[in-house]
């Protein structure tokens, strides 16, 4: 008799696994079934700020709206250059900002003017005071100077009926500015996204309580929490689950009824207590559960109800690696924005990494610059998932491909930056 052999399927710990899916090829999924939250509101400007802007906004007025001097100097007409000889002229007054001169400058004629203040009828050119002698009022050039220098045009920052930020743009500090140039003082906004998270596992205990045996402190949830804080979004923290059918049931159908985004932490392995997989069976759906990543593999992705669906692994370096990869393009688009990839960089890296071909690796950096100016990258230490310390103390992932094997010290390397992430 012949004995068949099964070949077991892959798990968590190996290195390739033909069903999982390439961080690349997860990323086009998830940008192909998230679409940006209904419903808006209209803000005073300041609470604009991070908002994302349901509508274009038009441009009520030229910026600037009359002719002004780019520098302190004099404002004359250009055709009273001598090309030839030496430029004399007789100053009749001054034009600050906000008072403007009153007149109309003649040939021959100039106006003391200030950065910002409007270039007076009949003059279309300013030299800089530095490049003039004065005596009495009489005005010297002592430098060359073009006819049309030092005028900023009408309309030349923003022209009348111009786009002045389009919709799904994120207002920062500049474009309140710029807003603010135009007189606008409310804005239409959408709505924010809805985002309810918990953690699973009996291990795991809340901040403020005895720890009992084999129990650890809860920090994902607090990671999340500063991580969704970055973006512009309402948060629901549900707490802590037990591994316990009914109660991540329940846990589910509360979270699916206010949100929409929904984020687990644990639960998306292949243990016995592993149940957030099997209820998003029962409930939603999923569209793939494992990503060629490390840290971070056990990765569910799909749909609860109307609301999009994370399940994120339980350690905490994974989850944060998850979160900045997938979950906050994710929840770009659902604020109405258009999901940019992360900035990367290329440094020399300074030490030695191991690597196994058949996952990206996204290992723990400290990026900055060396004694002659060159982006230098150099290894935090142990790269193991749990290892939390690791993330509080760098600043970058050193981006390995999928395909390659070790790094040797010396050799560049694909950095991204997580400023603004963390």
């Amino acid at each position: 008799m012949t004995e068949t052999r099964t070949q077991p399927a892959p798990s968590c710990m190996d290195e390739f696994d033909p069903h999982s899916q390439t961080v690349e090829q997860a990323l086009a999924n998830i940008q192909a079934l998230c679409r940006p939250v209904t419903g808006s509101e209209r803000v005073l400007l300041r609470d604009a700020l991070n908002r994302v802007l349901a509508r274009d906004v038009l441009a009520a007025l030229d910026v600037p709206p009359e002719r002004n001097a780019a520098m302190d100097g004099y404002a004359f007409a250009g055709s009273d250059l001598d090309t030839g000889g030496v430029t004399r002229l007789r100053v009749v007054g001054q034009s600050l900002a906000g008072h403007p001169y009153p007149g109309t400058v003649r040939s021959g004629e100039c106006v003391r003017i200030m950065t910002g203040a409007v270039v007076p009828e009949g003059a279309d050119t300013v030299v800089m005071q530095e490049r003039v002698s004065v005596e009495g009022d009489q005005v010297t050039l002592l430098a060359e100077t073009q006819a049309g220098d030092n005028v900023r045009l009408p309309g030349q920052d923003v022209k009348q009926g111009d786009v002045v930020l389009a919709a799904g743009r994120r207002v920062n500090a500049a474009d309140l500015g710029l807003l603010a140039s135009q007189g606008i003082a409310e804005v239409d906004v959408r709505r924010r996204p809805v985002v309810a998270y918990f953690s699973t596992g009996d291990e795991l205990c809340g901040i403020g309580q005895p720890l009992g045996p084999g129990q650890i402190y809860d920090s994902n949830r607090h990671t999340l929490y500063a991580l969704l804080r970055r973006l512009d979004v309402e948060i629901r923290d549900l707490g802590v689950i037990p591994d316990q059918p009914e109660a991540i049931l329940q846990a589910f159908q509360e979270a699916r009824d206010m949100a929409d985004m929904v984020i687990t932490t644990g639960g998306v392995s292949v243990g016995d207590a592993d149940f957030v997989k099997q209820t998003l069976e029962s409930l939603g759906r999923i569209d793939f559960w494992k990503i060629a990543m490390k840290p971070g593999r056990p990765l569910a992705f799909g749909s609860l109800g109307q609301a999009v669906f994370f399940g994120l692994p339980g350690n905490p370096v994974s989850t944060m690696a998850t979160f900045i990869l997938f979950v906050r393009p994710a929840l770009q688009q659902l604020m109405g924005m258009a999901p940019a990839a992360p900035l990367t960089v290329r440094a020399r890296c300074e030490n030695r990494l191991r690597k196994v071909p058949g996952r990206t690796d996204y290992q723990r950096g400290i990026l900055s610059r060396d004694a002659h100016g060159e982006l230098v990258v150099g290894t935090t230490g142990l790269q193991g998932s749990h290892v939390l310390s690791s993330m509080s103390r760098a600043n970058a992932f050193i981006v390995i491909p999928r395909e390659a094997g070790d790094v040797e010290a010396g050799e560049m390397v694909e950095v991204m930056p997580l400023e603004g992430h963390l």
